[in-house]
Protein backbone atom coordinates (compact mmCIF):
# COMPACT_ATOMS: atom_id res chain seq x y z
CA UNK A 1 0.00 0.00 0.00
CA UNK A 2 2.81 2.44 0.90
CA UNK A 3 4.34 2.08 -2.56
CA UNK A 4 1.00 2.75 -4.28
CA UNK A 5 0.30 5.79 -2.11
CA UNK A 6 3.81 7.14 -2.69
CA UNK A 7 3.42 6.85 -6.46
CA UNK A 8 -0.02 8.47 -6.36
CA UNK A 9 1.13 11.33 -4.14
CA UNK A 10 4.10 11.97 -6.42
CA UNK A 11 1.79 12.26 -9.42
CA UNK A 12 -1.42 13.61 -7.94
CA UNK A 13 -0.75 17.24 -7.06
CA UNK A 14 -4.05 17.89 -8.79
CA UNK A 15 -3.53 21.59 -9.41
CA UNK A 16 -0.15 21.84 -11.14
CA UNK A 17 -0.69 22.92 -14.87
CA UNK A 18 0.45 24.39 -19.09
CA UNK A 19 -0.58 24.27 -22.77
CA UNK A 20 -0.65 26.14 -26.07
CA UNK A 21 -2.43 26.20 -29.42
CA UNK A 22 -2.02 26.91 -33.11
CA UNK A 23 -3.86 29.87 -34.52
CA UNK A 24 -6.35 30.35 -37.30
CA UNK A 25 -7.85 33.62 -38.47
CA UNK A 26 -10.48 34.68 -35.90
CA UNK A 27 -14.06 35.71 -36.55
CA UNK A 28 -14.98 39.11 -35.12
CA UNK A 29 -18.11 41.08 -34.32
CA UNK A 30 -18.79 44.57 -35.62
CA UNK A 31 -17.20 45.95 -32.44
CA UNK A 32 -14.00 44.04 -33.12
CA UNK A 33 -14.45 41.60 -30.20
CA UNK A 34 -14.56 37.92 -31.17
CA UNK A 35 -18.01 36.39 -30.74
CA UNK A 36 -19.52 33.16 -32.10
CA UNK A 37 -21.23 33.77 -35.42
CA UNK A 38 -23.84 31.04 -34.93
CA UNK A 39 -24.96 28.11 -32.82
CA UNK A 40 -22.20 26.63 -30.68
CA UNK A 41 -21.86 22.84 -30.46
CA UNK A 42 -20.73 21.36 -27.14
CA UNK A 43 -19.56 17.75 -27.54
CA UNK A 44 -20.18 15.54 -24.52
CA UNK A 45 -18.49 12.15 -24.82
CA UNK A 46 -21.12 10.35 -22.76
CA UNK A 47 -24.82 9.65 -23.16
CA UNK A 48 -27.67 11.99 -22.26
CA UNK A 49 -28.47 11.70 -18.57
CA UNK A 50 -24.91 10.86 -17.55
CA UNK A 51 -23.13 12.88 -14.87
CA UNK A 52 -21.09 14.76 -17.48
CA UNK A 53 -24.16 15.47 -19.56
CA UNK A 54 -26.09 16.76 -16.55
CA UNK A 55 -23.33 19.12 -15.42
CA UNK A 56 -22.79 20.34 -18.98
CA UNK A 57 -26.48 21.18 -19.37
CA UNK A 58 -26.59 23.13 -16.11
CA UNK A 59 -23.59 25.21 -17.18
CA UNK A 60 -24.68 25.83 -20.77
CA UNK A 61 -28.20 26.86 -19.72
CA UNK A 62 -26.75 29.88 -17.94
CA UNK A 63 -23.84 30.46 -20.33
CA UNK A 64 -26.30 30.88 -23.23
CA UNK A 65 -27.87 33.86 -21.48
CA UNK A 66 -24.53 35.64 -21.27
CA UNK A 67 -23.56 34.76 -24.85
CA UNK A 68 -26.88 35.56 -26.47
CA UNK A 69 -26.27 32.45 -28.54
CA UNK A 70 -27.57 28.87 -28.47
CA UNK A 71 -25.32 26.07 -27.23
CA UNK A 72 -26.34 22.61 -28.47
CA UNK A 73 -25.15 19.57 -26.52
CA UNK A 74 -24.06 16.80 -28.89
CA UNK A 75 -23.71 13.43 -27.16
CA UNK A 76 -21.10 11.19 -28.81
CA UNK A 77 -20.83 8.23 -26.48
CA UNK A 78 -18.69 5.12 -26.57
CA UNK A 79 -15.16 3.88 -26.06
CA UNK A 80 -14.90 5.32 -22.53
CA UNK A 81 -15.23 8.78 -24.05
CA UNK A 82 -12.73 8.23 -26.84
CA UNK A 83 -15.32 8.46 -29.64
CA UNK A 84 -16.48 11.90 -28.56
CA UNK A 85 -12.98 13.19 -27.84
CA UNK A 86 -11.66 11.95 -31.17
CA UNK A 87 -14.52 13.78 -32.92
CA UNK A 88 -13.74 16.90 -30.89
CA UNK A 89 -10.07 16.78 -31.83
CA UNK A 90 -11.00 16.58 -35.52
CA UNK A 91 -13.64 19.34 -35.47
CA UNK A 92 -13.06 22.58 -37.38
CA UNK A 93 -11.21 25.01 -35.07
CA UNK A 94 -13.47 27.97 -35.84
CA UNK A 95 -14.70 28.61 -32.30
CA UNK A 96 -18.10 27.05 -32.92
CA UNK A 97 -17.25 23.61 -31.51
CA UNK A 98 -16.33 23.07 -27.87
CA UNK A 99 -16.31 19.97 -25.70
CA UNK A 100 -16.10 18.58 -22.20
CA UNK A 101 -13.21 16.29 -21.32
CA UNK A 102 -13.14 14.17 -18.18
CA UNK A 103 -9.95 13.79 -16.19
CA UNK A 104 -8.25 11.45 -15.67
CA UNK A 105 -10.12 9.30 -18.26
CA UNK A 106 -9.20 11.58 -21.18
CA UNK A 107 -5.53 10.97 -20.34
CA UNK A 108 -5.74 7.28 -19.48
CA UNK A 109 -7.40 6.68 -22.87
CA UNK A 110 -4.41 8.27 -24.58
CA UNK A 111 -2.02 5.98 -22.73
CA UNK A 112 -4.14 2.96 -23.64
CA UNK A 113 -4.39 4.10 -27.30
CA UNK A 114 -8.20 4.16 -27.24
CA UNK A 115 -8.45 7.20 -29.52
CA UNK A 116 -6.43 9.03 -32.14
CA UNK A 117 -6.27 12.24 -30.10
CA UNK A 118 -3.46 13.50 -27.83
CA UNK A 119 -3.18 16.15 -25.11
CA UNK A 120 -2.05 18.54 -27.84
CA UNK A 121 -5.23 17.87 -29.86
CA UNK A 122 -7.25 20.27 -27.69
CA UNK A 123 -6.88 23.80 -26.38
CA UNK A 124 -7.98 24.39 -22.78
CA UNK A 125 -10.63 26.99 -21.98
CA UNK A 126 -11.72 26.43 -18.37
CA UNK A 127 -12.11 23.83 -15.69
CA UNK A 128 -15.74 23.44 -14.65
CA UNK A 129 -16.02 21.02 -11.73
CA UNK A 130 -13.90 18.87 -9.45
CA UNK A 131 -15.63 15.84 -7.97
CA UNK A 132 -14.72 13.46 -5.17
CA UNK A 133 -15.06 9.73 -5.80
CA UNK A 134 -17.13 7.50 -3.51
CA UNK A 135 -17.66 3.74 -3.08
CA UNK A 136 -21.21 2.63 -3.82
CA UNK A 137 -23.38 -0.46 -3.44
CA UNK A 138 -27.04 -1.03 -4.21
CA UNK A 139 -29.54 -0.02 -1.52
CA UNK A 140 -30.46 -3.74 -1.43
CA UNK A 141 -26.87 -4.87 -0.89
CA UNK A 142 -25.99 -7.03 2.11
CA UNK A 143 -23.00 -4.74 2.69
CA UNK A 144 -23.72 -1.83 5.04
CA UNK A 145 -20.14 -0.76 5.66
CA UNK A 146 -17.01 -0.64 3.57
CA UNK A 147 -15.21 -2.89 6.04
CA UNK A 148 -17.87 -5.57 5.50
CA UNK A 149 -17.31 -5.37 1.75
CA UNK A 150 -13.52 -5.48 2.07
CA UNK A 151 -13.58 -8.39 4.54
CA UNK A 152 -15.83 -10.38 2.20
CA UNK A 153 -13.65 -9.56 -0.80
CA UNK A 154 -10.52 -10.72 1.02
CA UNK A 155 -12.20 -14.00 1.99
CA UNK A 156 -13.53 -14.51 -1.54
CA UNK A 157 -10.87 -13.35 -4.04
CA UNK A 158 -12.29 -12.06 -7.36
CA UNK A 159 -15.83 -13.09 -6.43
CA UNK A 160 -17.08 -9.52 -6.08
CA UNK A 161 -17.87 -7.74 -9.35
CA UNK A 162 -17.46 -4.00 -9.82
CA UNK A 163 -18.97 -2.08 -12.71
CA UNK A 164 -16.72 0.63 -14.15
CA UNK A 165 -17.03 3.40 -16.74
CA UNK A 166 -14.45 1.70 -18.94
CA UNK A 167 -11.14 -0.13 -18.68
CA UNK A 168 -8.71 2.12 -16.74
CA UNK A 169 -11.22 4.98 -16.87
CA UNK A 170 -11.69 7.24 -13.84
CA UNK A 171 -14.04 4.99 -11.85
CA UNK A 172 -12.03 1.87 -12.65
CA UNK A 173 -8.93 3.66 -11.34
CA UNK A 174 -10.85 4.48 -8.15
CA UNK A 175 -11.92 0.86 -7.67
CA UNK A 176 -8.33 -0.24 -8.22
CA UNK A 177 -7.00 2.29 -5.70
CA UNK A 178 -9.43 0.87 -3.13
CA UNK A 179 -8.63 -2.75 -3.90
CA UNK A 180 -4.86 -2.24 -4.01
CA UNK A 181 -4.74 -0.28 -0.76
CA UNK A 182 -7.19 -2.62 1.04
CA UNK A 183 -5.50 -5.76 -0.26
CA UNK A 184 -8.24 -7.58 -2.17
CA UNK A 185 -8.99 -8.75 -5.69
CA UNK A 186 -12.25 -8.26 -7.59
CA UNK A 187 -13.61 -8.68 -11.11
CA UNK A 188 -14.09 -5.40 -13.04
CA UNK A 189 -16.98 -5.20 -15.51
CA UNK A 190 -16.42 -2.28 -17.94
CA UNK A 191 -19.18 -0.18 -19.48
CA UNK A 192 -19.01 2.69 -21.95
CA UNK A 193 -19.87 5.33 -19.37
CA UNK A 194 -20.95 6.04 -15.81
CA UNK A 195 -24.69 5.99 -16.57
CA UNK A 196 -24.59 2.36 -17.74
CA UNK A 197 -22.12 1.47 -15.01
CA UNK A 198 -24.51 2.65 -12.29
CA UNK A 199 -27.55 1.13 -13.99
CA UNK A 200 -25.81 -2.23 -13.73
CA UNK A 201 -25.21 -1.62 -10.02
CA UNK A 202 -28.82 -0.59 -9.40
CA UNK A 203 -30.09 -3.69 -11.20
CA UNK A 204 -27.98 -5.96 -9.02
CA UNK A 205 -25.71 -7.20 -11.82
CA UNK A 206 -22.56 -6.21 -9.89
CA UNK A 207 -21.62 -5.82 -6.22
CA UNK A 208 -20.04 -2.37 -5.99
CA UNK A 209 -18.90 0.66 -7.98
CA UNK A 210 -16.86 3.81 -7.64
CA UNK A 211 -18.40 7.03 -8.98
CA UNK A 212 -18.86 10.72 -8.12
CA UNK A 213 -21.70 12.29 -6.12
CA UNK A 214 -23.12 14.26 -9.07
CA UNK A 215 -23.39 11.01 -11.04
CA UNK A 216 -26.23 9.57 -8.95
CA UNK A 217 -28.13 12.47 -7.36
CA UNK A 218 -31.31 11.66 -9.32
CA UNK A 219 -31.43 8.10 -7.92
CA UNK A 220 -29.43 8.39 -4.70
CA UNK A 221 -32.14 6.49 -2.76
CA UNK A 222 -31.31 3.38 -4.80
CA UNK A 223 -27.70 3.32 -3.59
CA UNK A 224 -25.64 3.26 -0.40
CA UNK A 225 -22.40 5.25 -0.05
CA UNK A 226 -19.87 3.23 1.95
CA UNK A 227 -16.73 5.34 1.70
CA UNK A 228 -15.26 8.52 0.25
CA UNK A 229 -11.90 9.23 -1.39
CA UNK A 230 -10.92 12.29 0.63
CA UNK A 231 -8.86 13.41 3.60
CA UNK A 232 -11.98 14.70 5.40
CA UNK A 233 -15.63 13.62 5.31
CA UNK A 234 -17.55 15.28 2.50
CA UNK A 235 -20.52 17.60 3.22
CA UNK A 236 -22.99 15.51 1.23
CA UNK A 237 -22.30 12.41 3.35
CA UNK A 238 -20.96 13.53 6.75
CA UNK A 239 -21.68 10.17 8.35
CA UNK A 240 -19.73 8.19 5.75
CA UNK A 241 -16.06 7.51 6.61
CA UNK A 242 -13.17 8.31 4.33
CA UNK A 243 -11.10 5.42 3.03
CA UNK A 244 -8.18 6.70 5.09
CA UNK A 245 -10.19 6.43 8.31
CA UNK A 246 -10.53 2.72 7.63
CA UNK A 247 -6.85 2.23 6.86
CA UNK A 248 -7.17 2.19 3.07
CA UNK A 249 -6.19 4.78 0.44
CA UNK A 250 -5.60 7.95 2.52
CA UNK A 251 -5.63 10.75 -0.06
CA UNK A 252 -8.13 12.61 -2.20
CA UNK A 253 -9.12 11.03 -5.50
CA UNK A 254 -11.74 12.10 -8.00
CA UNK A 255 -12.11 13.71 -11.38
CA UNK A 256 -12.35 17.06 -13.11
CA UNK A 257 -14.45 18.13 -16.07
CA UNK A 258 -12.85 20.69 -18.35
CA UNK A 259 -14.10 22.73 -21.31
CA UNK A 260 -11.77 22.66 -24.31
CA UNK A 261 -11.75 23.45 -28.02
CA UNK A 262 -10.01 21.78 -30.97
CA UNK A 263 -6.33 22.71 -31.27
CA UNK A 264 -5.93 25.69 -33.55
CA UNK A 265 -9.00 27.54 -32.29
CA UNK A 266 -8.20 31.29 -32.32
CA UNK A 267 -6.81 32.80 -29.13
CA UNK A 268 -9.52 35.45 -29.28
CA UNK A 269 -12.18 32.74 -29.17
CA UNK A 270 -10.51 30.98 -26.24
CA UNK A 271 -10.32 34.27 -24.31
CA UNK A 272 -13.98 35.01 -25.07
CA UNK A 273 -15.22 31.65 -23.82
CA UNK A 274 -12.97 31.73 -20.74
CA UNK A 275 -14.54 35.08 -19.83
CA UNK A 276 -18.09 33.85 -20.50
CA UNK A 277 -17.69 30.66 -18.47
CA UNK A 278 -16.01 32.48 -15.59
CA UNK A 279 -18.89 34.97 -15.46
CA UNK A 280 -21.37 32.11 -15.65
CA UNK A 281 -19.78 30.19 -12.79
CA UNK A 282 -19.90 33.34 -10.65
CA UNK A 283 -23.58 34.00 -11.44
CA UNK A 284 -25.77 33.53 -8.32
CA UNK A 285 -28.49 31.80 -10.35
CA UNK A 286 -25.97 29.31 -11.76
CA UNK A 287 -24.45 28.76 -8.30
CA UNK A 288 -27.87 27.92 -6.86
CA UNK A 289 -28.57 25.47 -9.70
CA UNK A 290 -25.12 23.88 -9.31
CA UNK A 291 -25.59 23.41 -5.58
CA UNK A 292 -28.98 21.81 -6.19
CA UNK A 293 -27.29 19.37 -8.61
CA UNK A 294 -24.50 18.68 -6.08
CA UNK A 295 -21.87 20.08 -8.48
CA UNK A 296 -18.59 21.34 -7.01
CA UNK A 297 -17.77 24.27 -9.29
CA UNK A 298 -14.04 24.92 -9.62
CA UNK A 299 -13.31 27.50 -12.34
CA UNK A 300 -9.76 27.60 -13.65
CA UNK A 301 -8.45 29.80 -16.44
CA UNK A 302 -7.03 28.43 -19.72
CA UNK A 303 -3.44 28.33 -18.48
CA UNK A 304 -4.23 26.55 -15.24
CA UNK A 305 -6.62 24.17 -16.99
CA UNK A 306 -3.86 23.27 -19.43
CA UNK A 307 -1.51 22.54 -16.56
CA UNK A 308 -4.19 20.39 -14.95
CA UNK A 309 -4.56 18.31 -18.11
CA UNK A 310 -0.79 17.81 -18.39
CA UNK A 311 -0.52 16.93 -14.70
CA UNK A 312 -3.27 14.34 -15.04
CA UNK A 313 -1.50 12.83 -18.04
CA UNK A 314 1.63 12.44 -15.88
CA UNK A 315 -0.51 10.93 -13.09
CA UNK A 316 -1.90 8.29 -15.45
CA UNK A 317 1.46 7.58 -17.02
CA UNK A 318 3.20 7.07 -13.67
CA UNK A 319 0.43 5.59 -11.49
CA UNK A 320 -1.55 3.24 -13.69
CA UNK A 321 1.34 0.78 -14.23
CA UNK A 322 1.65 0.48 -10.45
CA UNK A 323 -1.99 -0.21 -9.64
CA UNK A 324 -2.86 -2.30 -12.71
CA UNK A 325 -0.06 -4.85 -12.50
Amino acid sequence: MKKVVAVVLAALSFFAFANGAKETKPAASASGEWKPSGTVTMIVAYKAGSGTDNTARVLTTYAEKKMGQTIVIENKEGGSGSIGWTALSKAKPDGLTLGFINLPTFCSNIIDHLGSYTVESVTPIANHVVETSVVLVSAKSKFNTLKELVDYAKANPKKLKASTNGNKASNHIGAQLLATSAGFEYSPIPFGGTADQLLSLRQGEVDFSVAKVADFTSFASELKVLGTFDTIRIPEYPNVPTLGELGYFPEWYGSARCIVAPAGTPKEAIAYYAKIFKETMEDPEYIAAAEKAHMTTNYRNPEDTGKLINQQFDFCKNTLPEIFK
